[in-house]
């Protein structure tokens, strides 16, 4: 093979060189050139969607039994690649090396996770009645199209994949073109599982490349990723319910400190909700909610000393805190967000600060906002906004003045209000004493509004996967009479 198995994309089972546009990537940590090649054209996404078409009557008319084996194995081969995914991960997106060897944790642990799941959520069932039986079964969709984000490039997209290829389904991966070294990595880990060809097939690409696989003749979509680009995802396939879509979108997430006895913990929570990943988490916390008053005050003035002495550091330094952000484009949208904040009456604190033009690196931010007037959108970047409320009632308000409903977290001690705080507040993932970026595999991942389209993945990322079928049987007595 003349180039290497990173700049290829996969399809029906073979490794061949795009023939679209030419990109590079580099590390947002250090400049270097970390993929180069090119894209998939369209009429290479044809043949990838050709390819997943043929493969999916085998695949899906498999035990299920057969189906769980190879993916398995699957998880011993990411097991055995660990490093190497998490060096992958790191540098094409910043990502410290000690979460990314986390994130290669994660992928192998979606196995089992995923073969329970599809049991629980997706498996038969019978029942005896008086003219038979009720019988229920669950089917693939098909061919189902998985877009990949950049932030956790292995993660995000294999919790799609492992459920879609054990319930039946055959899958187009096309990974973000900011994070493409991860994806090959994972279908040389595939293939090495004895995973049929055509059964996961790649294509490396940007714009072009995503659209020609939105035009094809795919069963279902399957995207974490920005709200404008779910967005756009959803309107391209309005009028089309026989297209399954599963959308996470993201989140403008509020995290509320109700006046806890141990200020330290509580802002040590907020500095993990908000800064973790340099807030390339679509679970961070964007907004902070304080009483107004002294405690307020006590609580802002901690997590502002935390702020300022966060450490950043190149992907590989293993006492760093932050990274860099994916791109240098990113910063200067980081700085260009903070800007509108100031715009709309917020005050600096600690400023996000972007220094180098050609590397990711910024420093974290933190203002405070007089009001709810500041802009509902999700800033990817460790930029925190804190905002004060003179009762719970108007916390409770001001933590679901948002268009989205993902993540949010309550750090209190008074049990009757986390009661009231968990009866009224819009999110799907909403955690006590705990930063907002907790999330368990064996609970579903996902919000209303604006965070997606009630498809939660996780657990529960089964439940897209496949369609029920629902039978009432009744046995039929034939007569076969003798031959004259």
């Amino acid at each position: 093979m003349s180039e290497p198995i990173s700049s290829l994309s996969y399809i029906g089972g073979k490794w061949i060189a795009g023939k679209g546009t030419p990109w590079v990537r580099t590390c947002p940590a250090t400049g270097e050139i970390v993929w180069s090649g090119h894209a998939a054209t369209p009429e290479q996404v044809t043949r990838a969607v050709q390819a997943a078409r043929a493969a999916f009557p085998d695949w899906a008319a498999r035990p299920q039994s057969e189906r769980e084996a190879v993916l398995i194995r699957y998880a011993e081969q990411l097991r055995a690649r660990r490093e190497s995914l998490a060096i992958a991960i790191s540098r094409d997106m910043g990502k410290l090396i000690t979460e990314s060897m986390s994130e290669a944790d994660s992928m192998s642990a979606k196995i089992a996770v995923s073969i329970a799941a599809q049991a629980e959520r997706a498996g038969e069932y019978s029942q005896a009645t008086d003219f038979g039986r009720l019988e229920l079964t669950h089917r693939p969709h098909g061919v189902m199209a998985v877009f990949g984000p950049f932030n956790f490039p292995g993660h995000l997209p294999n919790g799609h994949i492992v459920p879609a290829l054990l319930a039946g389904n055959t899958c187009i991966f096309k990974p973000s073109e900011l994070a493409p070294s991860v994806a090959p990595i994972m279908v040389d880990a595939f293939e090495a599982a004895g995973l049929p060809a055509g059964c996961l097939n790649l294509i490396q690409g940007g714009r072009e490349t995503g659209a020609a696989l939105l035009n094809s003749d795919i069963n279902g979509l399957l995207f974490t990723g920005s709200e404008a680009t779910g967005r756009y995802f959803h309107k391209h396939f309005a009028g089309r319910p026989e297209v399954i879509l599963a959308l996470e979108l993201g989140g403008n997430n509020p995290l509320i400190i109700w006046e806890p006895a141990d200020i330290e913990t509580a802002a040590e929570i907020a500095i993990q909700s908000a800064y973790v990943t340099t807030g390339q988490r679509c679970s961070c916390a964007r907004r902070i909610i304080l009483p107004a008053g002294e405690f307020g005050n006590r609580v802002a003035a901690l997590i502002a000393e935390r702020v300022r002495h966060l450490a950043i550091g190149s992907w590989h330094q293993k006492d760093a805190f932050m990274g860099p952000l994916v791109s240098p484009d990113a910063a200067e949208k980081a700085v260009a967000f903070q800007a509108r904040l100031v715009a709309s009456g917020g005050g600096l604190i600690v400023p996000l600060q972007h220094a180098d033009p050609h590397l990711g690196f910024v420093t974290a931010g933190l203002l405070e906002m007089p009001s709810v007037c500041a802009p509902d959108e999700e800033c990817f970047a460790p930029l925190l906004q804190i905002y004060r409320a003179s009762d719970l009632e108007t916390a409770i308000d001001l933590g679901n003045a948002t268009r989205f409903g993902l993540s949010a977290s309550l750090v209190c001690e008074d049990i009757h209000i986390w009661e009231k705080v968990r009866l009224q507040l819009r999110a799907g993932i909403l955690n006590l004493n705990r930063p907002t970026v907790g999330a368990s595999s064996h609970l579903p991942f996902g919000g209303p509004g604006l965070s997606g389209n009630l498809r939660p993945g996780g657990y529960y990322a089964a439940d897209y996967c496949a369609w029920p079928q629902a039978s009432q049987i009744s046995p039929v007595n034939i007569q076969v009479s003798a031959s004259s």
